[in-house]
């Protein structure tokens, strides 16, 4: 079962349902690899707002799309369509569409000289109306409750939060729509919206319009399927912060075969500044940087070498 967790009695200290929090927390964090929060301080409707603006973007005509397609830019920014990402080598590529934006770097930044995939610049399309400020703004705001929230969890399986905080003054955060249509009726075994694969970086905070799809592998074996409605979020931890707590805290394989239904998902991948050593101590330094770009240019389709 995954646990749910208050958002506002896992921050407040003095919260009544405070103890039960943590231990919600620190269970989801360290068995189980995911956990579903509600009572946040991102409203449900800011949630659904940006679900109709990313479905009113994904049904676009294609051709009204293509000019920010990420193959043409070479970047990870902009849109993917369907079978740009193949997160499982041992599947087809994912047939799901996706619209990706990242952290805008102020001007002058010498980290944009760097020509780092995480800090690449963000490509905003003209349609919708207000497509873009819209997106701003929850990145903005899911960037903020994501820092809260990793620290808080980070609390509750044992860990200095203290130490973690300042790693995230740039993040390389990227927020990104899914659009899952209808599973394709010729669609075979090794064919998924997304393929089995754990995330790559810290933690995620996934967005849903509430239809089922997503499902987390037990560990023993089988599935367990999850969804949160709009203004409850589905939190993951990925590859790099596992590795960063040396265990403590687990990325769990999880995947999206697809159903009769289309499904919008909006997932926050949070990471800390690209410099960051998050390797463990006493073992060989790794970038957050080089994590990252070397499984992103193992899965972008238009990325990947060889």
């Amino acid at each position: 079962m995954i646990p749910r967790v208050n958002a506002a009695e896992l921050f407040d200290p003095n919260a009544k349902g405070h103890a039960d929090a943590v231990h919600a927390a620190a269970l989801g964090a360290s068995d189980i690899g995911f956990l579903v929060v509600h009572n946040t301080p991102i409203p449900a409707h800011q949630v659904s707002d940006m679900i109709e603006t990313y479905r009113t973007f994904f049904h676009l005509p294609s051709a009204q799309k293509a000019p920010y397609d990420m193959a043409r830019t070479g970047s990870n920014r902009g849109w993917g369509a369907s079978g740009s990402e193949r997160v499982n080598p041992d599947a087809n590529p994912d047939y799901k569409q996706v619209f990706d934006c990242g952290t805008t770097l102020p001007a002058g930044d010498p980290v944009a000289d760097l020509g780092l995939l995480t800090y690449a610049p963000n490509i905003w399309p003209d349609q919708p109306e207000g497509f873009a400020d819209r997106l701003r703004q929850y990145y903005d705001d899911s960037t903020d409750f994501a820092l809260d929230l990793l620290c808080a969890i980070l609390a509750a399986v044992g860990e200095d939060a203290t130490f973690f905080r300042d790693k995230f003054a740039r993040p390389m955060a990227l927020l990104r729509g899914n659009y899952y249509p209808e599973r394709p009726k010729d669609a075979g075994e090794n064919d998924f919206g997304i393929a089995t694969h754990t995330d790559y970086g810290c933690l995620t905070l996934l967005a849903t319009d509430g239809s089922p799809g997503l499902e987390v592998r037990k560990r023993g074996g089988g599935w367990i399927p999850v969804s949160a409605k709009p203004g409850e979020f589905v939190i993951n931890f990925g590859e790099m912060l596992d590795l960063w707590t040396q265990g403590r805290i687990v990325a769990t394989p999880h995947r999206v075969v697809g159903t009769s239904a289309e499904r919008i998902s909006i997932p926050l991948f949070f990471n800390p500044s690209h410099d960051v050593n998050v390797a463990p101590k006493g073992q060989e330094p790794i970038t957050a940087v080089e994590h990252l770009e070397a499984r992103y240019k193992e899965t972008y389709v238009h990325l990947t070498t060889g």
